[in-house]
């Protein structure tokens, strides 16, 4: 695994790859030991032109962990348009199970690779802002960036998309490496 850290508007970002993909990216105080690759170096070029109002959409290999439901819902949520917010009950609604939305809300929370995978832009139902790992005063931060930002940045023709690769082991949301069969 490779990790490498970056300095934000936001607050210190902790990115964590292996030799194909992101596999998570969390909003950090702590201090690491660091190993950074050229995946890692690309998601940190992506994710300053993303705090700069430069980028909408990331063209990087994601791979998180998590169950087949949560995967889905990491899916739907990078359909979400930068700049646009939808409910928990809309994104329960894409996925054919419209009365999930508390699964829906405990997927987004466990959402390992945040910015990249757009769970701010998730909300409730009643148009109020809702939990976020980062804390919501850093959620208000991030889509007022984008919407402030929505008509000026360039534009690229892949946007990232969850990896369904299977791996051996993985760091998961709290630091900690998670084997899998």
């Amino acid at each position: 695994m490779y990790f490498d850290e970056l300095i934000t508007p936001f607050g210190k970002l902790l990115l964590i790859a292996n030799t194909t993909a992101i596999t998570s990216i969390r909003f950090t105080t702590a201090t690491h030991n660091l190993s950074s690759n050229a995946l890692l170096l690309e998601a940190k070029q992506q994710l300053l032109e993303y705090c700069h109002g430069k980028r909408h959409t990331f063209s990087l290999p994601l791979a998180p962990q998590g169950t087949a439901f949560q995967q889905a819902v990491w899916q739907q949520l990078q359909s979400i348009r930068y700049g646009a917010t939808e409910s928990y009950q809309t994104v329960a609604t894409a996925l054919n199970v419209p009365n999930a939305y508390r699964a829906v809300g405990a997927a987004n929370a466990r959402n390992p690779i945040a910015i990249i995978i757009p769970c701010h832009r998730v909300i409730g139902k009643n148009g109020q802002l809702t939990g976020y790992a980062g804390g919501l005063e850093r959620k208000q931060q991030l889509l007022d960036l984008e919407r402030a930002n929505r008509s000026n940045s360039f534009s690229f023709n892949q946007q990232s998309k969850v990896s369904h690769a299977s791996q051996n082991s993985d760091i998961n949301a709290l630091g900690t490496e998670v084997t899998h069969s």
